[in-house]
């Protein structure tokens, strides 16, 4: 799930993250990892709602856009249905998902 909030005062929209529960499974940790973040599982990790969703918010420059992937307890990737597009992958055979803003 992907929600975009595009911001007056400044070049920016506030991304919402979110994987529920049921895409997650019993997942540790889950991560959005992507251009924004040169693909670091470290640099992003999604917080555990009680609800059992993971979520991240990202404020990222508007006029761009990012590939993107979640990885699930650093092993498992995950793509997104909300996103807006698909492209494939340059170092696999999957494909990556796409945010427009």
């Amino acid at each position: 799930m992907i929600e975009k909030t595009y911001l007056k005062t400044k070049p920016e929209c506030k991304v919402k993250f979110a994987l529920p529960a049921d895409k997650v499974g019993g997942a540790k940790s889950v991560s959005v990892v992507g251009d924004f973040n040169n693909w670091d599982s470290k640099a992003n990790p999604m917080r555990k709602q009680k609800s059992g969703l993971f979520a991240s918010t990202l404020n990222l420059q508007v006029n761009n856009a990012y590939q993107f992937r979640y990885v699930i307890d650093d092993e498992k990737w995950l793509n997104d249905d909300m996103a807006d597009d698909y492209v494939p992958s340059p170092v696999s055979l999957d494909h990556n998902c796409v945010l427009s803003l």
